[in-house]
């Protein structure tokens, strides 16, 4: 056996594991029930394109990988060692499952997230099947993110949110070692390589000055941009005391901001990733951004794994963490969310000096997150209060989405959007999006404008650029069920 390769039922062991706690998650009978039928048969279909990217011939050890693919009830396979290889070699390409579709569907009706942990399980899946030699190859970990990439974009274009997954296969590169003969020619044939090639400039960091301009330039959130001037006022001076000697306190940078959707918390952190980096905080000035999904697994002895990957990804930087209190459920004391909290706070205690962590949420929902475990009450000891925008910022912010992609607004049009937007704000309920249901206006309008435009028979640039009141005018007024 490979040294780094697990056996076939351990792969089987992982694999039902992981597809059982993902069915468990699934509400729709209909959608589970398809799930179970379609799963094994895409997985397989997977780590075909999985060993076919790599290019390195089949071995016994793919068969016995490959006949573990199968969940209790699924027909289990029993492939000849040609099949396989003729299999692997005539992959056609990735294609999503047809659950997929209806994931997506439910999603956007229930605003759930069961497409981005879909993504998420395959991608674990598909990089366990790549692991068949011991060694994860760059062409391996890149098929394995155009996969995980074709089904984001999906979500994308169905307006879900979310962004890429936080797993990348990339980070699990493995090269396989090299014989003595041949690691010289790959040095020789690097180092002509790098002559040839010129390396390419790097961009340079944006300057304190200007991120303090652009945290300026973001509609609203006042107290939190005073919150902000502040905390990087703390910084400078502890590190001032440092240079001359004096005694620092111990401080904690992490943060707990509190807030409904939509109200900027993703922007101010990426924000202050790079206000850190700048005033040499931390060593790179990313943010990495995840919710449970991205930092808790569907079976035993994998949340901490998978917890620690996205830390390690996240050094040098801030790793933020959204809907946090998803973690800490209290009425499922053995929920894997617990395992997340543990192993999320030994990385805070190991990385202290380069990691610096943001959890964000409801208001009223975070102070539960914080109490559930003492650890989590030291580290965390600043809160910013993120605001709902009234109806003038939701006026402000609309008119900024129409100006940054080249739309215009004509009195009619902008007279109709001020109200409509004071009127969205005053009805707002537990449902109020703030900027997402901004960016839902203009993605409607435009919309609407593009099936009026195209009805034209010579449209200039002005009818290219020009949002009307009949753009914007819905049936339904804010507030008021459809």
């Amino acid at each position: 056996m490979l040294k780094n390769s697990l056996s076939a039922a351990e792969v089987h062991k992982q694999y039902s594991e992981g597809i059982s706690a993902f069915r468990r998650q699934i509400a729709d009978t209909a959608l589970r029930q398809k799930f179970t039928q379609e799963v094994d048969i895409f997985m397989r279909a997977c780590a075909l394109g999985v060993w076919n990217s790599d290019g390195a011939p089949v071995t016994p050890r793919h068969v016995e990988y490959y006949n573990a693919i199968y969940t209790k009830g699924n027909p289990v396979p029993s492939v000849l060692f040609w099949e396989l290889s003729t299999a692997v070699s005539e992959y056609p390409s990735f294609k999503p499952p047809a659950c997929f579709v209806r994931m997506r569907a439910c999603d956007k009706v229930a605003g759930g997230t069961l497409s981005r942990r879909f993504i998420d399980l395959m991608t674990l899946m598909l990089l366990l099947f790549a692991a068949v030699d011991g060694v994860v190859s760059e062409e391996e970990a890149g098929f394995v993110n155009q996969c995980a990439d074709t089904l984001s974009a999906l979500c994308v274009r169905d307006g879900l949110s979310g962004g890429k997954a936080p797993l990348d296969a990339k980070d699990f590169v493995s090269q396989r070692p090299q014989t003595d003969s041949a690691a010289p020619a790959a040095a020789a044939a690097g180092g002509a390589q790098a002559q040839s090639q010129p390396a390419e400039e790097a961009e340079p960091a944006p300057s304190l000055e200007e991120l303090l301009a652009e945290l300026d330039s973001l509609c609203g959130l006042e107290k939190v941009k005073a919150d902000v001037k502040s905390l990087i006022n703390l910084v400078k001076v502890r590190k001032l005391r440092q240079e001359h000697g004096l005694p620092v306190p111990p401080m904690s940078l992490h943060l707990v901001f509190m807030g409904n959707p939509g109200t900027g918390k993703t922007t101010v952190a990426r924000l202050l990733a790079k206000i850190y980096h700048a005033i040499g905080v931390l060593s790179k000035g990313q943010l990495v951004e995840v919710d449970r999904s991205g930092l808790v697994a569907g079976f035993v002895g994998q949340t901490a794994i998978k917890t620690n990957e996205v830390i390690q990804k996240a050094l040098g930087g801030v790793l933020f963490i959204d809907e946090a209190y998803a973690l800490a459920n209290q009425d499922a004391p053995n929920d894997f969310g617990r395992e997340a909290i543990e192993a999320l706070l030994k990385g805070m205690e190991d990385h202290r000096a380069d990691l610096i962590v943001i959890v964000a949420g409801y208001t009223e929902l975070m102070g539960g997150f914080i109490h559930a475990n003492p650890g989590l009450e030291s580290r965390f000891n600043k809160y910013f209060y993120f605001e709902d925008y009234n109806g003038g910022q939701l006026m402000e912010i609309f008119r900024s989405m129409c100006g940054k992609n080249g739309y215009t607004l004509d009195e009619e049009a902008l007279s109709y959007a001020g109200t409509y937007f004071s009127e969205l704000y005053e009805n707002r309920d537990e449902n109020f999006g703030n900027a997402r249901d901004v960016r839902n206006v203009f993605e409607r309008a435009v919309a609407r404008q593009s099936d009026r435009v195209a009805g034209l028979e010579s449209p200039g640039k002005e009818d290219l650029m020009s949002l009307t009141r009949a753009d914007l005018a819905e049936e339904d007024k804010p507030g008021e069920e459809s």
